[in-house]
């Protein structure tokens, strides 16, 4: 079968396309056959070992010392159940299913074995397989957060990098928990922002969302771009401020304002669940939440479409189609 191994670390360059053994799935695995997946911000991280200094060390262990320890990257499929192992009770071939995982998915390739234990369901009926693979990077991070910051009907939302994967969904699940939803993002992304559901939106080019005498109960920022000090100036007392890429600076200075201000300051990863895609499923069979694609590339073109999210200004997902498109 074709996958594409990470030959190194480095530029998008280090990623091939070779021919490599088909997995044969264990007792608890299924064997999907990839359709669709992703190139995530955390697959352009680890392709290029682009980490906070302090986590240096423990990252080489756990990613592989001189290059990736997982030569097939990619950590999200939405495929077709080809085969089942002998102790597999959820799934049978034929099932449309998609999955997400951080380390164990080796989703830049044909096929990809997946347990029947890791995050994986089958996918929203009403979705073709490049939406399905759209969906759990960012969607999976916008509900974990959202849910931990104890979002109600009625508060007063703002979302800090309102058009990326993870700022794409949390304004469409913001709006579905009934938040009054102020998205910031810049200019070129204003209208697509506004058609997910916002009901204002802030061009950072143009205007600080600190400034304009607006308060939060939950302030997002889903990029790590945000300041600190002044979000902690326009949340509400009992606020919840909300930081998905937290390296260990920022933790240590959350920690601080927590204490300082007896506000909540929540920093970690959002690590992927059965119960989180069939969560996703049910908004987007129900139509409250849809993906957003930004472009989609051919496996071939896999280099390319790390060089585009290298450039840090997409919008949505950018999807990999494998073999024929199966967009309806």
């Amino acid at each position: 079968m074709k996958a594409v191994i990470a030959t190194q670390y480095g530029a998008p360059e280090v990623l091939q396309v070779q021919e490599v053994a088909k997995p044969v799935p264990q007792a608890k695995q299924i064997l999907v056959k990839v359709h669709a997946t992703t190139v995530t911000a955390g697959d352009s991280r680890v392709r290029s070992f682009t980490v906070p200094r302090s986590f240096w060390l423990p990252a080489r262990l756990t990613l592989g010392l001189t290059k990736p320890k997982k030569a097939i990257l990619g950590m999200v499929i939405a495929g077709t159940v080809e085969a089942v192992g002998s102790a597999v009770t959820r799934f049978q071939p034929g099932d449309q299913v998609y999955a997400y995982d951080i380390t164990r998915l080796n989703a830049y390739a044909e096929y990809a074995c997946v347990s029947e234990d890791q995050a994986v369901t089958l996918k929203p009926a009403n979705v073709s397989f490049e939406e399905a693979a759209a969906l759990p990077f960012g969607a999976v991070t916008a509900l974990h957060f959202l849910k931990r910051g104890n979002i109600r009907r009625g508060q007063r939302v703002l979302i800090y990098g309102a058009s990326g994967s993870v700022g794409t969904a949390a304004v469409q699940i913001a709006k579905h928990f009934g938040a009054d939803v102020t998205a910031v993002c810049s200019t070129g992304n204003i209208e697509l922002v506004r058609s997910l559901g916002a009901d204002r939106v802030i061009d950072y080019t143009k205007e600080d969302f600190a400034t304009l005498g607006i308060t939060y109960d939950i302030i997002f920022d889903t990029v790590g771009k945000s300041s600190l000090a002044a979000s902690e100036r326009v949340l509400n007392d009992g606020g919840v401020y909300l930081q998905a890429v937290a390296g260990p600076a920022e933790l240590i200075q959350m920690k601080l304002a927590a204490r300082r201000t007896g506000k909540t300051f929540i920093g970690e990863t959002a690590y992927p669940s059965t119960k989180a895609l069939v969560d996703l499923k049910d908004l987007i069979e129900a139509g409250k939440l849809k993906p957003v694609i930004d472009r989609c590339y051919p496996l071939e073109q896999i280099v390319e479409a790390h060089r585009y999210v290298d450039q840090g200004h997409k919008k949505g997902n950018v999807v990999i189609t494998v073999g024929q498109p199966s967009r309806g």
